[in-house]
């Protein structure tokens, strides 16, 4: 008798991204495929209540690797975000602690429902990948916070979210954005966040 727990460990990658995928696109999270593929899609992302990111709205793209779950997932912010941690012109994440905790055992879920918010909530200026607003926090957290809500307000809207990447120039940048994403782990990859 085969018990649930042994036959978890056993799913194929393939067969394990198909069901993260499939929990993504049956939550209240906005899901879009990139032509029906299970390995990239886009996410509808709110800023966390009680922050400044509160009310704003973010298009995230994800790419799984071949090797998910047992290689995290890559995203990106497609609109801007003024935070220490991203990048604002490709919306790179730096996203250490994930990156080095990643384990099989998280899937698409938590990225949206912990990482994600856990990152927006608890910057890290020690760690910048946007040297401007790590020396904002860190010097003038009141003009930090300042920025970050003019942000939201200017790029991190509905409207927003649904432009990013609808133009053929964007389109472009996302096949680039795809391709810098099939680095060896050992790289650091500009553009992309490896949970």
């Amino acid at each position: 008798m085969m018990s649930t727990v042994s036959w978890i460990p056993t799913l194929s990658p393939k067969r394990r991204m198909e069901t993260d995928v499939m929990k993504m696109l049956m939550s209240d999270y906005d899901v879009t495929l990139v032509n029906d593929n299970m390995q990239e899609f886009y996410v509808r992302f709110y800023g966390p209540a009680e922050t400044p990111f509160s009310g704003g709205v973010w298009k995230i793209h994800v790419e799984l690797p071949d090797q998910y779950p047992y290689k995290s997932p890559s995203i990106g912010f497609m609109n801007k975000i003024f935070h220490p941690n991203i990048d604002e012109l490709s919306g790179s994440v730096c996203l250490d602690v994930i990156n080095q905790t990643w384990s099989p055992m998280f899937d698409m879920i938590n990225i949206f429902e912990v990482f994600l918010p856990q990152l927006l909530r608890y910057p890290n200026p020690n760690d910048p990948l946007n040297g401007e607003a790590a020396a904002l926090l860190m010097r003038h957290p009141k003009d930090y916070e300042a920025k970050v809500k003019d942000y939201v307000q200017r790029f991190a809207t509905k409207e927003a979210a649904d432009a990013a990447a609808t133009n053929p120039e964007d389109e472009e940048e996302d096949e680039e954005m795809s391709d810098i994403g099939s680095f060896s782990d050992q790289d650091e990859v500009a553009g992309r966040m490896d949970l």
